[in-house]
């Protein structure tokens, strides 16, 4: 079937490629113009397509993977539903090692995709035997014909993005971007499309967004580990209490730290006020947004382009749900701006 014409031989055709978006009501006060690289176009709803599809084609040219044999992972959600998409295209099992701090969405999606899961308190060192990073460490130990994606530590988490988003971007701005914007996690989104937009034109800013009780922004700063950084926090996908190899911090120029309940009520901004209907650390991505303009960061000049990691759907049951706002303290009861929903009878 002809690609030009919309057709693909399966899913796995629809990765990457995704929309850039002018970015207007939510930043009609800002000096410059703004961009949205939204992941969520793709297959899988996130970013996370791009490392999955890419990783597991490098190990299936290396000779390292075989129809059959089982793929391992530590996620918070996203990463694993596109292994576990990919798996069932390809002809792999997929298992993957939660965090307890997923939403219960993510969860209920990756058992739909066919995946095992493995679900492990969130508030525990790296270190911790209970960890999804130790427990998927042991079940790639104890299970034969496995491999283990180890997105953390894995150089082509950065590759994946160099050969895609980076290129990408920088096609779709037609070279004129001053700064990227972008979430911070595993750091293999934000490195490798900064280094690729780096090669290109050396002067434009990377921006990272990190959360509170996260050790990466002082990591950044100091090149210090400091265990004093780390405390609960609610926002998946962002930030580490671990200092990932995938991220190059080289290739960063500051990070930014956002809160929970700030980034919770921006993502409900950019849904009510752009249509787009995101998930938490693209509200986490605008939180950024707001603080760098506040300081004067961008002029009339600037071309920004932040990447919004995944879609809305994966936290029906946390940020776009009233009740969990409430019991965070988020909201005040009854006082949501939401539409109404009308019952007739």
């Amino acid at each position: 079937m002809n690609k030009n014409l919309n057709v693909y031989n399966n899913v796995l055709g629809l990765v990457g490629n995704t929309p850039l978006i002018k970015l207007n009501k939510i930043v009609s006060k800002f000096q410059g113009s703004f961009f949205a690289k939204v992941e969520g176009f793709n297959p899988g709803h996130s970013t996370k397509d791009r490392i999955a599809l890419y990783i597991i084609e490098q190990a299936e040219k290396k000779g390292i993977l075989k129809p059959g044999d089982t793929i391992i992972e530590t996620t918070s959600g996203n990463t694993g539903f596109s292994l576990a998409m990919v798996s069932i295209i390809k002809g792999y099992k997929c298992i993957l090692a939660v965090s307890s701090k997923s939403s219960p969405d993510k969860i209920d999606m990756l058992k739909t995709m066919g995946a095992e899961v493995y679900v492990c308190p969130a508030h525990v060192s790296a270190e911790d035997p209970k960890s999804y990073y130790e427990v998927a460490k042991r079940l790639h130990k104890e299970i034969e014909d496995s491999i283990y994606i180890n997105q953390y530590f894995n150089e082509l988490n950065i590759e994946a993005h160099y050969n895609s988003t980076g290129a990408e971007i920088w096609n779709q701005t037609e070279g004129k971007i001053t700064h990227l914007v972008a979430c911070s996690g595993t750091g293999g989104t934000i490195s490798g499309t900064a280094k690729f937009l780096k090669e290109q034109n050396k002067n434009i800013e990377i921006i990272g967004i990190d959360a509170y009780g996260s050790v990466l922004k002082k990591y950044h700063e100091t090149r210090e580990f400091d265990k004093n950084e780390i405390y609960p926090y609610r926002i998946e996908g962002l930030g580490k209490n671990l200092i990932p190899s995938a991220t190059d911090f080289d290739k960063i120029d500051r990070f930014v730290k956002v809160t929970d309940e700030g980034s919770a009520h921006s993502a409900r901004e950019i849904a009510s006020k752009e249509g787009l209907f995101v998930g938490y650390t693209s509200g986490a991505v605008l939180e950024g947004l707001k603080q760098l303009n506040a300081e004067g960061v961008f002029n009339n000049e600037s071309v920004v382009v932040a990447i919004f990691p995944d879609h809305g759907s994966k936290y029906m049951s946390k940020v776009y749900n009233n009740e969990w706002m409430e019991q965070q303290g988020f909201m005040e009861k009854n006082k949501s701006k939401e539409a109404e929903i009308h019952y007739v009878k």
